[in-house]
């Protein structure tokens, strides 16, 4: 070959690889506008059942711009964010030994949505050292296929990443789910022994910066749950 020539055997690959990551990439942003109108759909149920009752409970969404988006409902939010990379699984992956994954390796590339979980009052308050947790991520390959990794029942509902694909009926019960999930995941109370200190320092300030942070395991970050993520 000479010095000047180029590789088209490197040029294929490349234009492959990239084919397929923009591939991934745009069923994973149609999943992500899919649960957008999936929530759009259900605000406008509840407003419907609920219209002119003035005690009823908000469940309001918010446009957070082209890759994330916020569902309110009680004292609680969700939200969901599309990561604009597509990834691949590790080696080590339990999705990577998978007679689905051997029969065509491409189907390991995804996209992901993570799904977070906040206490509404800690963006009405402003309050930047509350906790937020993720309850799960949606993952989407090129098939359309998904799979979640999640808490619980959110994980454990949405495992079968070689039979299940991303329908509006399948993203209404992810966000269905992840509602469900969010409604039973309680606050709770720190030990007394983790609060009974406070600084003059911490005291003056403002609601906004106290090191006081809550979230809904008040204190404990995520991990200190001791739940593994279920695949």
């Amino acid at each position: 070959m000479e010095a000047n020539q180029p590789d088209n055997s490197l040029f294929e690959v490349l234009r492959r690889k990239s084919q397929l990551k923009q591939d991934v990439y745009q069923i994973t942003h149609s999943t992500f506008r899919l649960f957008k109108n999936v929530i759009l759909e259900m605000v406008a149920d509840y407003q419907q059942k609920y219209n002119g009752n003035q005690q009823s409970i908000p469940f309001e969404y918010r446009d957070r711009g082209e890759f994330e988006l916020e569902l309110r409902f009680g004292g609680d939010v969700l939200i969901f964010m599309m990561h604009t990379n597509i990834f691949e699984f590790s080696r080590m992956h339990e999705v990577m030994k998978t007679t689905y994954i051997h029969d065509d390796k491409q189907r390991s590339y995804c996209g992901v949505i993570n799904i977070y979980n906040f206490l509404a009052d800690s963006f009405r308050y402003n309050r930047i050292n509350d906790l937020g947790y993720m309850i799960g991520r949606v993952f989407v390959n090129k098939d359309n296929h998904y799979f979640i990794e999640g808490k619980r029942e959110i994980g454990m509902l949405f495992n079968n990443f070689s039979s299940s694909v991303m329908t509006k009926e399948s993203a209404r019960q992810i966000v269905e789910s992840s509602v469900l999930y969010t409604i039973n995941f309680d606050l709770l109370t720190p030990p007394y022994d983790q609060v009974k200190e406070v600084t003059v320092f911490e005291m003056q300030a403002s609601l906004e910066n106290m090191k006081l942070r809550t979230g809904k395991r008040l204190g404990f970050r995520f991990q200190a749950d001791h739940e593994e993520f279920k695949q």
